[in-house]
């Protein structure tokens, strides 16, 4: 399966829901404020969304605070604009566990296997919340970052599905489109804190290293 594959399997989802003439639920999981701006955008046309911040990888706790209260304020003028009720759900911040549960993979390049578990563990958390709480459909932003494979986070969301059922899974491609270039305008339009590490330790760690070399 290719990631234009994905893109088009997302579009006719889309496109059946609509003519459908309902508006299901939908439980995003989401992340910084850039990722989520245009996949808001795009899914408040056929669902009725809430997000979920389950983020406790992100390190330092401040940094989770500053993306947490950057998305909040978007969504709060989002919801405004499109006279819409978004709520942002936010379980517990608990980074010292989520570190622990990282460390066998401490050393693994960015975009690898630590990568690929940090995706999956949190797909999996918000997936469950999904589930347990009757939402219709559960996706993820992540499927619009530059830096993460949309089909490896399909390929999870896929594999989720399955211990889920009740809950249907949206494949997604939201780089497609144009939707990369669409998150970047409305970014710039709200100067939106765009940060320049993923989130976990290990590549704060690894984004700090890049700068101290920079500097030498």
């Amino acid at each position: 399966m290719d990631r234009f594959t994905y893109y088009r399997m997302g579009l006719k989802e889309l496109e059946t829901i609509k003519k459908e003439g309902l508006k299901p639920t939908l439980l995003l999981h989401s992340c910084c404020a850039p990722c989520n701006s245009y996949p808001v955008e795009l899914l408040n046309q056929y669902f009725n969304l809430t997000l979920y911040f389950n983020n406790s990888n992100i390190y330092p706790e401040e940094e989770f605070e500053r993306r947490l209260e950057e998305l909040k304020s978007y969504i709060n003028y989002f919801n405004i604009a499109n006279k819409c009720n978004i709520q942002i759900i936010v379980p517990p911040y608990d980074e010292n566990n989520y570190r622990k549960n990282l460390t066998y993979l401490k050393d693994e390049k960015e975009g690898g296997k630590r990568c690929k578990y940090c995706y999956a563990t949190r797909m999996k958390e918000a997936y469950d919340f999904a589930s347990k709480n009757n939402f219709d459909y559960f996706t993820t932003v992540m499927t619009i970052s530059r830096q993460k494979s949309s089909i490896i986070l399909n390929e999870i969301g896929i594999k989720l599905s399955k211990l889920f059922p009740k809950t249907k899974y949206l494949i997604s491609d939201f780089k497609k489109g144009g939707g990369i270039d669409k998150g970047l305008e409305i970014a710039k339009m709200h100067n939106m804190y765009r940060q320049d590490y993923c989130g976990c330790y290990y590549s704060y760690l690894n984004e700090e290293n890049k700068k101290k070399n920079k500097s030498d």
